[in-house]
């Protein structure tokens, strides 16, 4: 589950200009994807580990 912590850390493999996204460049549209996959990742491992009621 490492994966939304260590991808945004290799910035060589997206540091472009293209392809873009509403204008955006690459580097600012996947820094908010990477967010996305980090808050559903972070609620798919709260949802699996808390305690049932």
């Amino acid at each position: 589950m490492d994966l939304p912590i260590v991808v945004p850390l290799l910035t060589p493999l997206f540091n472009h200009d293209s392809p873009r996204l509403f204008g955006f460049p690459t580097f600012y549209w996947l820094q908010l994807l990477f967010i996305v996959l980090g808050v559903s990742t972070t609620t798919v491992v709260y949802q699996m580990t808390k305690k049932r009621r």
